[in-house]
């Protein structure tokens, strides 16, 4: 197959290490050709030749990250006429099987629509977020007064994104009931299972016991404490004021240490707590190349994912992987429309409690303290066996290809 990938995520090789460049190498692998079409905020329109595969960047500002919402908003908005142009302009004598397309945003979706009709291709959606309901749950959006407008041309979209899909790649069951449930129109036989994954035959080795000795020391992280990490986006959907009030709570815990490693929209949150009180029982990091930042975590104990409690959409972060791949515990503290913690303790990799009460959270990071350590290591590894399982990108793209065929 020739694919034609449409995304706001950012690469410029498919040689490097990410969500979405290990699948699209799957497939070249496999022996498929891939043309991607990526926004650019810093570079001019640039087309990237690797073989017979192709990445176009297309100057669009920044739609990702720490911009001006309501510039972002507008970029976004206006993404779907750039692609189209570009996929006039660079693609006039290519032809594609497969067009594949991940949300966010919905916002390309008049992209998708001419693209399909012009290449009388088939068209795949890797549902990542489902908007807008998500913005609505954590009060960036609403169903009352002018939001109300806005979130039901947004909720119009997003149906038309299902319809014109011929399949849906969800992240979870929980995913996929809520797809079904809110949308009854979508064919549940165009839907299934495709969670974020990794190139398993990537996965580095891991770091020796100087190594880990020297990262401590470097980052002067405490050798006899047990070392819970969050790294990742700071943002809304985090509750960052939750993150700091269980940091907060759990300072009596004596082995208890934290390090939080990121960036985002409430950075400052954290950032102001940690520079007015100074709390001895925390690392604050403004986050780290991908490289550093999984040498990081390599060396810690225990990977934490946090989820604001109003969600009622099922989230599923990929932070989860890293912690995976580095073959150490999870614990989840998280909303009730999720999955991932159930996932993490039924895979008998971590633990799970409500991201609306921390106490909930004291209480795990309490028992998780005392855990003996050759249960931690046990939990470990089977963290990374459940990654290789469950997680490899070369079945997420046998399953994509198996699904497409079908129609």
């Amino acid at each position: 197959m020739k694919i034609l990938f449409l995304s706001v995520g950012i690469f410029n090789s498919y040689y490097k290490s990410g969500i979405y460049p290990d699948l699209l190498r799957s497939f070249i692998n496999d022996g498929h050709e891939v043309f991607s079409i990526i926004p650019s905020s810093v570079t001019d329109t640039r087309i990237i030749k690797e073989g017979n595969n192709t990445v176009l960047q297309i100057k669009t500002g920044q739609v990702t990250g720490n911009s001006n919402l309501l510039l972002k908003g507008i970029r976004l908005l206006s993404l779907a006429n750039k692609y189209k142009k570009a996929i006039k302009k660079y693609c006039k004598k290519e032809h594609f099987d497969l067009i594949l397309y991940a949300t966010p945003p919905i916002t390309l979706y008049n992209a998708i629509k001419y693209a399909k009709k012009k290449f009388k291709a088939k068209s795949a959606l890797l549902l990542k977020d489902i908007f807008p309901q998500n913005a609505v749950d954590i009060g960036l959006l609403s169903y009352k007064g002018i939001k109300g407008i806005i979130t039901r041309y947004f909720r119009h979209i997003e149906k038309k994104y299902y319809a014109i899909s011929d399949i849906i790649g969800c992240m979870s069951n929980a995913n996929v009931k809520f797809l079904l449930e809110n949308n009854p129109e979508v064919d549940s036989r165009k839907v299934f299972i495709s969670p974020n994954s990794v190139d398993i035959s990537r996965i580095c080795e891991p770091l020796s016991v100087e190594q880990k000795r020297d990262l401590r020391v470097k980052y002067n992280i405490p050798k006899e404490k047990r070392v819970f990490i969050y790294g990742g986006n700071l943002g809304k959907p985090q509750d960052v004021s939750f993150i700091v009030e269980c940091i907060k709570a759990c300072k009596s815990i004596k082995n208890a240490f934290f390090i939080v490693c990121g960036s985002g929209g409430e950075y400052s949150i954290i950032k102001e707590f940690y520079d007015n009180e100074n709390p001895k029982n925390l690392l604050l990091i403004n986050g780290l190349p991908q490289e550093e930042y999984n040498r990081l975590v390599a060396v810690c104990d225990i990977g934490l994912i946090f989820l604001d409690h109003r969600f009622t959409i099922p989230n599923y972060p990929s932070r989860l992987l890293s912690y995976m791949q580095c073959g150490i515990p999870v614990l989840a503290c998280t909303d009730n429309a999720t999955d991932i913690g159930d996932d993490i303790v039924t895979g008998k990799f971590g633990w799970k409690c409500s991201s609306s009460d921390v106490e909930s959270f004291i209480v795990c990071i309490d028992e998780i303290v005392f855990c003996d350590d050759v249960i931690i290591k046990q939990m470990g590894k089977r963290a990374f066996e459940h990654m290789k399982d469950n997680f490899s990108v070369d079945d997420s793209m046998k399953k994509i290809v198996e699904f497409i065929n079908k129609k």
